[in-house]
């Protein structure tokens, strides 16, 4: 679902392994032959798998039996076996472990989430934004879709988001209005999507002709009011609810009437707690 580069996969071995694992060199135990076993030890949607593999191709480490990412495992489950050198075991153990328990973590969060706002309104879209933590971003998209959400922007590239940031360098929302126009006739083909907090900004710029409005940490009861007018006004527009939404409040803020949820929170929290296990052959 992810296009990750054989370059990439290389630079999380190297970064681990700059020149040699100098315990298994120490001990002499390379040459010898071995199987490794990861094993949840709670209830996990599996991210990150695919790269595991990825990474035993690269150590000459033959697969046995793996689960793909989006398999839903539970304690004591199994998901990947694989045999290959004590040397190879030794280097991808940590690495590929790292990669499941973060990924997954991100997963599980996900679905939870994702499944919580479907159960009130089966429409709505659960979107991570973009504030995964710096050169993770490739891992972090894979597993939040990997939990069933979509992401919010992959970059300033892509989408047209006008912050109040913005609106300060154009003096305001009235000016931003009156500049709409032109601003659709830039990127005629992109959506323009503005942040707004008050329904007097809303109104503002859905006479303007925006395409949709997304409000930022204002509390779900509220926002409901807010949704309510604007969809007497346009009952197409796109509306998006943003900051401060996760895993406890989602389920409220999907009564709400907006179309999608956009939420950081599924990049923090805690990895999933998985278990590496290996024996002698």
């Amino acid at each position: 679902m992810l296009y990750i580069s054989d370059e990439t996969i290389d630079r999380w071995i190297k970064e681990d392994v700059p020149y040699i694992d100098l315990t298994t060199l120490t001990l002499d135990i390379g040459g010898m032959r071995g199987k490794i076993n990861f094993t949840a030890r709670e209830y996990t949607v599996l991210s990150g798998v695919e790269e595991v593999l990825r990474i035993f191709a690269k150590l000459g480490i033959t697969p046995i039996r793996s689960l793909p990412s989006g398999s839903v495992v539970n304690k004591g489950d199994t998901f990947i076996e694989a045999e290959g050198l004590a040397s190879s075991l030794h280097i991808a153990w940590k690495l590929s472990m790292n990669i499941l328990e973060y990924c997954s973590g991100i997963a599980t969060r996900t679905k939870r989430m994702v499944d919580k706002a479907k159960s009130v309104n089966p429409q709505m879209a659960v979107l991570a934004t973009r504030k995964s933590f710096p050169g993770t971003k490739e891992l972090a998209i894979k597993s939040i879709i990997t939990g069933g959400a979509f992401p919010h922007r992959l970059g300033l590239s892509e989408t047209i988001l006008i912050f109040k940031q913005h609106v300060t360098f154009l003096g305001g929302f009235n000016n931003l209005a009156q500049a709409m126009k032109q601003i659709k006739a830039n990127a005629c083909e992109k959506k323009i999507i503005v942040e707004v907090e008050t329904i007097e900004d809303a109104r503002l710029l859905i006479e303007s002709g925006v395409d949709g409005l997304q409000f930022d940490k204002i509390p779900a009861d509220d926002l409901k009011v807010i949704i309510d007018q604007i969809r007497r006004i346009n009952p197409n527009i796109t509306l998006i609810g943003a900051g401060g939404i996760n895993e406890s409040n989602i389920a409220e803020y999907a009564s709400s009437g907006i179309d999608a949820i956009a939420s950081t929170s599924m990049y923090f929290g805690k990895p999933a707690d998985i278990g590496v296990t290996m024996e002698k052959y």
